[in-house]
């Protein structure tokens, strides 16, 4: 693989970094780099979609036929990079990442009509139908029942953590419409209108002090046949495809590289007595390592992403080793924070989210946020398949 940018490839660059210059506010910037969650509050992240929409680059990976730009996978990259490293506001969630996707493989043409271009302009946020109460990792488990009556689907159950739901207007669900046979052949793959009634949300705050998961409760809630996705059962195979697009359809490295750069702006504060932490040759060996591993971590999103420029999809090797190692990476940035603040660390801000506060100088707010991004990034190697399953799951790959 060449990495060299072409003459038109660096003009692109040029490009996107003017349109980030001009449309990317400081406000909108602050709010990025206070963010406790993996996602942007919902207000943030719609009203930057919205810009980004009009100028068609909202969905970089989606094929031109249905709103995508028809960028190269050289252009998706720099593209990613620039806006992570720019602090964008992370918007491309379980709406344009997961659902659509699915969409575009397995929707009919009616489906695909309605939700894609409402996926694009905002106007339809999802979430995630995944997880159960009581069935942990094991995702084949899953009890909420949909049972057929005529055209509709009446649905009964619960689901768990599920991000942003209550900022939601619907929800793509894994439902049980078969006890028979083998546990995953009685799976069906169904998208519901948070509006509907019988449903009820309540929220879960995460051990950062943001309110981003749910339990959403289903009391006789009658979805039309019309929003199953795919065939009755297929719900399983539906799932496995979108999971690869949850853990490794999209680059990381940008936001890597954009924590790493905060994390050196801590460690370059002098102390009272002049010292910066970074001048101490632990802490400065491993910054090192990171910065290694960002890199490395690089490689294999190219390689990967390379995969899908060539019309397939991520895989499940790549996928889940990708997903680990964000998750590791991420959370040896946040560890090597909080060693470097030390007991400043503990110092704690209740207010959510944090860009409502009053402003002060960029290196207080980077402290500000240090503590509660520390925990939420606890939960990078649980969600989306623990680190253990996605090894699991590379391991059966590989040897059977």
């Amino acid at each position: 693989m060449d990495l060299t940018l072409t003459p038109a490839e660096a003009a692109f660059r040029t490009e996107i970094r003017q349109f980030l210059d001009s449309e990317l506010t400081a406000d909108v910037r602050r709010a990025s780099r206070l963010n406790t969650s993996f996602l942007a509050e919902p207000e943030i992240g719609l009203a930057w979609q919205s810009k980004v929409n009009q100028r068609g680059w909202v969905a970089p990976s989606w094929p031109e036929e249905f709103g995508g730009p028809g960028w190269s996978l050289a252009q998706r990259y720099i593209f990613d990079q620039e806006c992570e490293m720019a602090d964008e506001p992370h918007f491309r969630g379980a709406s344009i990442k997961m659902i659509a996707p699915v969409l575009m493989r397995y929707g009919t043409p009616e489906q695909q009509d309605h939700y894609l271009p409402r996926i694009l302009s905002g106007e339809h946020f999802w979430s995630q139908g995944y997880s159960e109460p009581g069935s942990g990792s094991d995702l084949a488990s899953l009890k909420c029942k949909a049972v057929r009556e005529g055209d509709e689907y009446v649905i009964n159950g619960s689901k768990i953590w599920s991000t942003l739901a209550h900022r939601s207007t619907h929800m793509f669900a894994l439902v049980r419409t078969n006890s028979e046979g083998r546990k995953q052949q009685g799976i069906t793959f169904i998208l519901i209108d948070l509006s509907l009634p019988g449903i009820e949300i309540a929220p879960i705050t995460s051990i950062c002090g943001t309110h981003e998961f749910n339990q959403v409760f289903f009391d006789n809630v009658r979805v039309p046949v019309a929003e199953r996705i795919g065939e009755e059962g297929q719900g399983w195979e539906i799932a496995k495809y979108l999971l690869e697009f949850e853990r490794g359809g999209s680059f990381a490295g940008g936001l890597l590289r954009a924590m790493h750069c905060r994390l050196l702006r801590i460690a370059s504060r002098p102390a009272t007595d002049g010292t910066r932490p970074i001048d101490d040759p632990l802490i400065a060996a491993r910054f090192a390592e990171i910065a290694t591993d960002i890199d490395a971590n690089d490689m294999l999103e190219l390689s990967s992403m390379s995969k899908v420029q060539s019309g397939g999809n991520p895989g499940p090797v790549p996928s889940s080793t990708m997903k680990i190692e964000r998750s590791r990476i991420r959370q040896s940035i946040t560890e090597l924070t909080v060693t470097v603040l030390g007991p400043a660390a503990l110092e704690w801000e209740p207010q959510r989210p944090l860009y409502d506060l009053p402003e002060t100088s960029e290196a207080e707010e980077d402290i500000r946020a240090a503590a509660a991004i520390y925990f939420n990034t606890r939960s990078q190697s649980i969600f989306g398949g623990t680190n253990e399953i996605q090894l699991e799951i590379i391991a059966r790959a590989l040897f059977s």
